[in-house]
């Protein structure tokens, strides 16, 4: 038995070892076989075609990340409702249990979905769902004052034929 059991875990180290080989393989011969031919343009930042402009540490805000965060926690935490669900639904354990099966699994749904409901409670409470929306200094009737129509019009004449 103990022989079998290391055939088997062998067969799956040697695709193990094989695949890694394949792809460290590829990786070396590709780097010994293409040319290295490194330009100032070739090194450039590319911005779909266009020239980089400023830096590409632009700095995000938090509230992204938070945001994110909390969706993945919420949404890995559904995932635990599908094998639930099918568990939920053997007729075979509800019928050797004489309907205690169903009561748990239903308690523990119960029980599961309230402590996503004490999270999502907490995140709120925290302020962490709440998004602060940017304020204007000048409303647009003040800069649209300053606005000249004419070159406006002249621009979208040259470049619309």
């Amino acid at each position: 038995m103990s022989n079998q059991i290391l055939t088997d875990f062998g067969n799956i180290a040697l695709f193990v070892i094989v695949g890694v080989i394949f792809v460290l393989g590829g990786l070396i011969a590709s780097s010994l076989l293409r040319p290295n031919r490194p330009s100032h343009e070739k090194l450039t930042t590319y911005e779909s075609g266009e020239d980089p402009v400023g830096s590409a540490w632009g700095g995000f805000n938090i509230r992204f990340y938070i945001i994110a965060l909390i969706f993945l926690l919420f949404e890995v935490e559904i995932l635990f409702l599908f094998p639930w669900a099918t568990v939920f639904g053997d007729a075979e354990k509800i019928e050797q249990t004489n309907g205690v099966w169903g009561w748990f699994a239903l308690v523990e749904i119960f029980l599961f979905v309230g402590i996503l409901i004490v999270g999502l409670a907490y995140v709120w409470k925290k302020g962490f769902l709440d998004w602060v929306k940017p304020t204007t200094t000048e409303s647009s009737s003040q800069i649209a004052k300053g606005f000249d129509k004419n070159l406006y019009d002249q621009f979208n004449k040259q470049y619309t034929k």
